[in-house]
């Protein structure tokens, strides 16, 4: 009889060996979740130590935090009104929008000791660079090389001019760049330097905007939104440019304008040219100008100092108040070597 007839005997199967059909994984420790693993058992003593280590660590650094803001001297000066005609919001928006001198007087005074470097930045409040639309028209092909000129796709409404030529830089973000100017002058009417050089970032001057990528039809229509550029300097030079291209993610930011590389004593007095061009009457937005030094941890800023030392101190009130019920209230822990894992390191 042919050997077809006859069925080879075969193994038994695996009952825990998943079938043809099955989507059950090969039994491993990894995807049984067998694997050694660390289970603290969170005894009073091991809570208690923890929040006190918390307490030690955060409260030393909320301290130096502070100090460290506290040092930064800062002088805060809102011009947007002063700058423009006393009257309602429509006799400000025609003279920000008219061809009358915008040339302001500001005068501030040191109130301590200022070392150098001195950051001067403009501060918008109510102005939305985190909106959809304005975020999105813009060209970062463009920015970045020359033969990408007319990548001009996602630049909608500013992507073309009347006569259809391009528009470089294109978008929204570019278009509506801050155009306001200081100078800045002592007392005894010494003229003190503002350096450009530097305020942008490195990254963004050497991968996102090219050398080779100059100005083009910028600014010539009929509706001027900010700032002009010159044609003559390529995109990765124009540092001005570079820091506005940085979409802000709150409503209310401050951008950096420039440095001034000269130590101010308390007391001196700066006089302030202001050029008040840029429109935020519009929109009932708000013009300031800062002028701050730095420490170790930045510019002013309480916050993180207030969050540290926040933590550290509930840390350690919740380390007292567990110390104390321990202490009033103790209670025997059970034995862990009845716990599961102990009696059974597979965990069955």
């Amino acid at each position: 009889m042919s050997n077809a007839m006859n069925p080879t005997p075969t193994q038994p199967l695996d009952p825990s060996a998943p079938g043809r059909y099955s989507k059950r994984p090969k039994y491993s420790r990894f995807t049984q979740q067998e694997l050694p693993a660390c289970k603290p058992i969170l005894t009073p003593k091991w809570v208690i130590s923890v929040f006190m280590l918390v307490t030690i660590v955060f409260v030393p650094i909320g301290l130096a935090s502070l100090f460290a803001s506290q040092a930064v001297v800062e002088i805060v000066e809102r011009y947007d009104d002063a700058c423009a005609p006393s009257g309602t919001r429509s006799d400000k928006v025609r003279f920000i929008q008219s061809d009358a001198n915008k040339t302001c007087n500001r005068t501030l005074t040191v109130p301590k000791h200022m070392k150098q470097p001195i950051y001067v930045y403009y501060q918008l409040d109510s102005f939305y660079q985190n909106h959809r639309r304005y975020v999105k028209s813009r060209s970062d092909k463009q920015l970045r090389s020359r033969k990408d000129e007319n990548a001009v796709s996602t630049c909608n409404p500013e992507d073309n001019n009347v006569n259809g030529s391009t528009i470089v830089p294109c978008g929204l973000v570019a278009w509506s760049m801050f155009n306001d100017t200081f100078s800045f002058s002592t007392g005894n009417d010494v003229q003190l330097p503002v350096t450009k050089k530097g305020i942008s970032w490195k990254s963004d001057r050497d991968h996102k905007f090219g050398k080779d990528v100059f100005p083009k039809n910028f600014q010539n229509g009929s509706l001027i939104g900010g700032a002009r550029l010159n044609e003559s300097i390529p995109l990765s030079e124009q540092e001005d440019l570079i820091v506005w291209m940085r979409t802000a993610a709150l409503p209310t930011f401050r951008k950096l304008f420039g440095k001034i590389e000269v130590d101010l004593q308390a007391g001196d007095t700066i006089h302030v040219i202001v050029q008040n061009n840029y429109n935020t009457y519009s929109f009932d937005g708000k013009k300031k100008l800062v002028l701050s030094t730095a420490s170790w941890l930045g510019g002013k800023n309480n916050f993180i100092g207030i969050a540290y030392l926040a933590v550290g101190g509930l840390c350690f009130v919740l380390a007292v108040a567990f110390t104390i019920i321990y202490l009033s209230k103790p209670r025997r822990l059970g034995d862990p070597s009845y716990l599961s894992w102990n009696r059974n390191p597979s965990g069955h």
